[in-house]
């Protein structure tokens, strides 16, 4: 019998491994690995959760998305599939979107899911350094 995950919820929220609490920030953060906004909250907690979604960095380029399997919520090894894509920054958006508007996965997670993998992106990007300005000479 699968527990309830508000129930689950209840339970974990004010006491886990995964809490950051800083002085003068009303909402504590977390550091879990399924959690696409680093916020302690229900809608984003991978750990109450059977469906999950992670957007982490490839290795050189792209993101990888990792997903849980709904029926092998009892055997973690097997539970979680990896897709790396790595086809370029707008069709890998692209691509995320579709599979998860096709799969009906977590409807609530889909835009929090593109800025992930659009902040993953970014931070891929090389930065462009600033050549010193010119100054004109007297004469």
């Amino acid at each position: 019998m699968a527990s309830s995950s508000h129930l689950n919820w209840l339970i974990v929220r004010n006491c886990n491994a995964y809490l950051l609490k800083k002085r003068d920030i009303p909402k504590p953060f977390s550091t879990e690995r399924n959690n696409l906004t680093n916020l302690s909250s229900f809608r984003y907690s991978g750990l109450v959760h059977h469906k999950t979604l992670a957007v982490l960095p490839a290795d050189k380029k792209g993101f990888t998305v990792v997903y849980k399997k709904k029926n092998c919520e009892n055997k973690p090894a097997k539970s979680s599939v990896k897709v790396t894509m790595k086809s370029g920054p707008r069709r890998s958006l692209y691509k995320l979107k579709k599979t998860l508007k096709a799969q009906r996965y977590r409807k609530d997670l889909t835009k929090a899911a593109l800025r992930r993998a659009s902040a993953v992106l970014r931070s891929q990007k090389p930065t462009n350094p600033k050549k010193a300005k010119k100054t004109k000479k007297p004469e």
